[in-house]
């Protein structure tokens, strides 16, 4: 076997997650270029109790895993309850819709690609979420 070399600054503590609030969502990255990843981007997704979801699409595939408390989910007019567990596969183009209409606060663990960009609905403003660049 190959050995692997080794590198400063392969643990990301959550403690020094950048730290990012929009859409009244707390985005934590933990894995992003600004931490040496090449292809991967990892952030936690943090939803306040009634949070309404602001529909998107992206430019990459991305994979939601609920860590805690129950997402409304809308994946290109499919709509459903993503609970703690489960695991949403959202394609590259199609548009999510995310929010939390519980009276408990939500989280999921997100993954794309670095360089990701998302296209805001309706207007189609543009957005390079820095937690995925």
């Amino acid at each position: 076997m190959e050995e692997v070399e080794e590198r400063e600054g392969r643990h990301r503590p959550r403690s020094e997650a950048r730290v990012f609030d929009l859409h009244g969502v707390r985005f934590s990255s933990l894995v992003s270029s600004a931490s040496g990843a090449r292809s991967i981007a990892a952030w936690r997704a943090d939803f306040a109790p009634h949070t309404p979801g602001r529909p998107h699409s992206m430019t990459e595939e991305e994979v939601l895993h609920v860590l805690a408390g129950e997402l409304d989910v809308e994946v290109d007019r499919e709509h459903f309850t993503a609970q703690t567990g489960d695991a949403v596969l959202v394609p590259a183009g199609a548009v999510l819709t995310v929010g939390n209409s519980a009276d408990e606060p939500a989280c999921a663990w997100v993954t794309s690609l670095v360089g990701m960009k998302a296209s805001m609905q309706p207007g189609g403003e543009e957005l390079a979420p820095p937690w995925a660049q």
